[in-house]
């Protein structure tokens, strides 16, 4: 990684990379157990809870696009429609319903920004131009907006807006124009190996960042004789791109 001789840009996986879900579960968002009965909740069996999650995200995931928070609400709907449905013991109503879908769509709350993201992300835009590239929905905007971070980034592209998911080739190639820069003065950071490797595709240098210390190790051992790089934290970004700490 030779970022003296050529990086104008670096590309951002969301998920995992900059924040993550504030109840853990991307789906319970913060208000989920002052609609469900946490109680009734904790009682079900989680393989049953599993499914019934894994069912609704087929469906949300059968969306071919998503465009506005409109459209995502409407979605969202049926995706709890579905889900209350695999556990009737929650005895969801309509009115429920659409209130875990508003606090899900509208809550900006809903996810975290990890420490290092909040520290590395000012000092990269300062020298860097920045994107976002994630498979989400159009509320992750508002996220970053809530958070006075939207204004770091000069592209920000969204899988159900575009109507393709990582790794097709769209989703980075997008965000190149929009940045208006070519593959090879672009790094990408995405937390899945398949993911970095759909933008290596393109020539985009790749790096797979693993924040559990296990993974971390044992992805760092597959990567040698690779060509992308393998990081812990997102503070590794301003050692190999010199940016003072």
């Amino acid at each position: 990684m030779k970022e003296k001789v050529k990086y104008k840009a670096i590309l951002f996986d969301s998920g995992k990379v900059l924040n993550a879900p504030a109840s853990g579960h991307w789906f319970i968002s913060p208000n989920f157990f002052k609609i469900v009965n946490k109680e009734t909740f904790s009682k079900i069996d989680q393989k049953k809870i599993s499914k019934a999650f894994k069912k609704a995200n087929e469906y949300i995931d059968s969306q071919s696009k998503i465009e506005t928070k409109n459209e995502e609400l409407l979605h969202f709907i049926n995706f709890y429609h579905i889900f209350s449905s695999c556990i009737p013991e929650l005895n969801l109503n309509q009115k429920e319903i659409e209130l875990l879908t508003k606090d899900l769509v509208f809550n900006y709350e809903k996810y975290t920004f990890y420490d290092d993201a909040l520290k590395v992300i000012p000092k990269l835009n300062k020298k860097y131009k920045l994107g976002i590239v994630s498979d989400a929905w159009p509320s992750l905007k508002d996220v970053y907006a809530y958070k006075e971070l939207v204004n770091y980034f000069d592209s920000f592209i969204i899988s159900s807006q575009i109507g393709v998911t990582k790794p097709h080739k769209l989703m980075y190639q997008k965000a190149l124009d929009e940045l208006k820069v070519f593959p090879d003065q672009a790094v990408f950071i995405d937390d899945h190996l398949v993911n970095v490797y759909g933008a290596m595709d393109l020539g985009i240098s790749g790096i797979l960042l693993c924040r559990n210390k296990w993974g971390y190790r044992w992805n760092k051992i597959k990567s040698i004789g690779k060509k992308y790089l393998v990081i812990n934290h997102l503070e590794e970004l301003l050692e190999l791109l010199n940016i003072d700490q």
